[in-house]
């Protein structure tokens, strides 16, 4: 019986230990946000994210840039999606709305004679300039926009509350399943450090 005591207070104290330094570890990882100094030991001690916060922000930058999110598929997806029939249209009609507003002036007779070849011409030519204009656009985007320095600039603006904040609410599910992997774990290392007291 006092054997059974042993292993069950070892797997005890074994599951505590694994759970809170799993704890701890995770957060260490946002705390303390401001450098604490020992100074016996001449040693600071700051959170991994609020230490390595520029490095994050860069990388985090450089992945989204390079392999998920180029100026190509942002200014692809705005100029060139399934609504650009719609857009071409639009913009035929507002340039006819500006032509009869113009022409206004000329009898009606002659409106109505040109009005054909207007049109001609507007169906014939705006999808090409469009097309063109859209080119023009990518190329002026991709020289002036820098995905990777937007987004390396908003994380370092992020309060580091708000940073631990959102990564927590991201990853809340997968942050409790390290804490009770290592209540399991520190569990199983009591149940063998019991076996081992007993029998060896």
């Amino acid at each position: 019986m006092d054997k059974l005591i042993t292993i069950l207070i070892l797997t005890v104290v074994g599951g505590l230990i694994g759970w809170i330094t799993n704890i701890l570890a995770i957060k260490l990882l946002f705390r303390p946000i401001t450098p604490i100094r020992i100074p016996i030991l001449n040693f600071e001690i700051l959170g991994l994210i609020p230490k390595r916060k520029k490095e994050i922000a860069a990388n985090i930058g450089e992945v989204i840039s390079n392999e998920l999110l180029s100026m190509n598929d942002i200014l692809e997806q705005a100029l060139n999606n399934s609504n650009g029939e719609n857009f071409n249209s639009y913009i035929i009609e507002k340039i006819k709305a500006i032509i009869n507003e113009k022409l206004n002036i000329i009898p009606m007779p002659f409106r109505m004679m040109a009005s054909p070849y207007i049109d001609e011409i507007l169906n014939k030519e705006v999808p090409s300039a469009i097309s063109e204009i859209t080119d023009d656009l990518l190329i002026k985007a991709k020289e002036n926009v820098n995905i990777q320095g937007i987004i390396e600039e908003k994380i370092n603006e992020l309060d580091l509350e708000k940073l631990e904040d959102i990564i927590i609410k991201v990853a809340k599910k997968e942050l409790k399943h390290i804490e009770i992997l290592g209540l399991v774990l520190g569990s199983i290392i009591g149940v063998l450090q019991g076996i081992l007291v007993i029998f060896l």
